[in-house]
């Protein structure tokens, strides 16, 4: 398994959640946390947009869109 950024998967790709990255925003970090990205979780990404940002992800059976700064700060194991 490798460790990886959020926004470095392509779609189709799954992994699981491994931490949140220090940097971030906390208040970012909470409310994540609040919509279900603990570690251990499974998250896929589904589309990623032609710019590269938002990211649409799958995770416990929901879909939510991320901006790609957003995503760098969660590192995934895939």
């Amino acid at each position: 398994m490798v460790s990886r950024k959020l926004n470095e998967l392509h779609p189709g790709e799954e992994g699981t959640i491994l931490s949140f990255s220090n940097q971030g925003d906390v208040g970012l970090k909470r409310h994540l946390l609040g919509m279900g990205f603990v570690k251990g979780s499974k998250i896929k990404v589904e589309k990623v947009a032609p710019l590269g940002d938002p990211i649409k992800l799958q995770l416990k059976g929901y879909s939510i869109c991320l901006r790609k700064d957003e995503a760098k700060n969660i590192e995934v194991e895939s």
